[in-house]
């Protein structure tokens, strides 16, 4: 269709990223995609500058004429099930240039100030939180050439002041009793999990126990999802426990797919994180409680 304006494969758009201004190389991250393919994007934060170089690149001897060039920074909530009701919670435009003809490759140097990139990039199961820049050279009315270049966005959260231990109690009346404790209800992500569970009571066979971390994701609005996933899943214990025995817990969270605690972003999603113990019988019958814990970011990358 392209070719039908006579412009085709004669001209492309390209957006470079800057280095960071001190002369240190940018993070990245690699991202999963939904087609099954990686994408490895540079990783800036909160209240950080964006700057780079937009490139139209012509082949020797070709012109182009356009009404205008453009670059956006645009972040959006898109949801995967509903491309139409996507959110747009942030946009700056840049007029590069107005009409003209170009003759030859030309760069353009752009610079975006306090962006508002309050929200931490997410690419969930049915949810995706997304930075991008998106470049636009307007041929006419109806053609344009565009170019997209995703950005990944971070944010170091504050160490909780106040973060008390978990003590809960659990049972079956007259067949078990138990009590777990976690030494603290909000972790980073490359913290430890430490406990103990202490069984008061047992007088049912208990076969294994396993502790596990799960995410549930959670879309607000009439068409809204909730999906759990598992992120991670380890025996505690193999065999049945006599009462009076106490079993510890240390799991360590560096190295799993993890991100911080999401509450209710922009009034649409959230992402929240669960302890799950469960413990298995011979007869198979499972029983479990879950306890929810906020997960937040120490370091960048």
């Amino acid at each position: 269709m392209a070719s039908l304006f006579g412009f085709g494969p004669s001209a492309k758009v390209e957006i470079e990223i800057a280095s960071k201004g001190d002369g240190e190389k940018r993070k990245t991250i690699t991202i999963d995609n939904t087609d099954g393919t990686k994408t490895e994007l540079p990783i800036f934060t909160h209240g950080e500058s964006i700057d780079g170089t937009v490139r139209v690149v012509l082949p020797p001897g070709k012109k182009l004429d356009h009404i205008g060039i453009r670059l956006e920074i645009i972040g959006i909530i898109d949801l995967f099930y509903d491309k139409g009701n996507s959110q747009e919670f942030t946009s700056r435009c840049d007029e590069l240039e107005t009409q003209g003809q170009l003759d030859k490759t030309k760069e353009y140097t752009f610079k975006f100030e306090n962006v508002n990139m309050q929200y931490e990039s997410y690419n969930g199961t049915n949810v995706q939180l997304r930075y991008y820049l998106r470049a636009t050279v307007q041929k006419s009315s109806y053609s344009q050439i565009t170019k997209e270049q995703d950005l990944w966005v971070q944010g170091i959260g504050e160490p909780p002041e106040i973060n008390n231990s978990i003590k809960m109690e659990v049972g079956i009346e007259d067949c078990l009793h138990i009590e777990f404790e976690y030494d603290k209800q909000k972790y980073h992500m490359k913290d430890c999990v430490l406990g103990k569970i202490y069984f008061l009571l047992v007088r049912i066979k208990i076969k294994h126990m396993e502790l596990s971390i799960v995410r549930r994701e959670t879309i607000s609005g009439a068409n809204g999802s909730t999906q759990n996933d598992t992120v991670t899943k380890f025996e505690v214990m193999d065999g049945a426990p006599i009462r009076g025995e106490s079993i510890p817990i240390r799991l360590f969270l560096d190295g799993y797919d993890l991100t911080p605690t999401y509450k209710m972003v922009n009034n649409k999603f959230s992402v929240r994180y669960y302890l799950n113990l469960v413990l298995v019988d011979e007869e198979d019958r499972r029983y479990f409680k879950q306890q929810e814990i906020n997960m937040w970011r120490h370091e960048i990358g």
